[in-house]
């Protein structure tokens, strides 16, 4: 990449973040380009579309949320590493509304469901050794779990008069796995 296209590129993504945790990820794209001094062609040159401008913002966020899975995986509390973990999801969806409502609708081609590919094998290797260690069912997956999470995350959303909302929903998720 040239180094103009390269700063280019990296100002969206600074302002993509910025406009998206200020907006929500529905925030106009055109909101966006502007803010980076760049016209909405060259914007669509580097993202071709939401989906795929979200991926590259949410990338860092998803990369500490899979060092911490890998972190956690030796943690002496199977269950309580696996629910950790999914609390640390939701506190990551929670920093940009719109988020889990875009996880949870986007397409298996897109560019945001594939960055949840690494996620949900980091999910599964948790949920895999709690359910060794004989404390979360057998016939719990780790898809459902993140669909759960989402879930949870878009109800705290909602909820925004509730800062505990997502920790219960959270524990009451935890007892129907065990």
């Amino acid at each position: 990449m040239r180094a103009d296209a390269r700063r280019n590129h990296d100002r969206l993504l600074a302002e993509a973040r910025a406009v998206f945790a200020e907006h929500g990820t529905d925030a106009s794209l055109e909101d966006v380009a502007r803010r980076a001094g760049v016209g909405i062609g060259t914007l669509y040159r580097h993202f071709p579309n939401r989906h795929a401008l979200m991926s590259a913002v949410f990338e860092d966020a998803v990369n500490e949320l899979l060092t911490r899975a890998r972190e956690l995986l030796t943690a002496p509390e199977p269950c309580r590493a696996l629910l950790t973990w999914l609390h640390e999801v939701v506190g990551h969806a929670a920093e940009y509304r719109g988020l889990s409502r875009a996880l949870m609708s986007a397409s298996p081609a897109s560019a945001l469901s594939r960055c949840g590919t690494p996620m949900r094998q980091a999910g599964a290797a948790l949920l895999t050794r709690a359910q060794e260690a004989g404390t979360v069912r057998a016939d719990v997956q780790i898809a459902d779990l993140l669909q759960l999470t989402h879930a949870i995350a878009l109800a705290a959303e909602e909820s925004p008069g509730d800062p505990q909302l997502a920790d219960r929903l959270l524990q009451l998720t935890l007892r129907g796995l065990t």
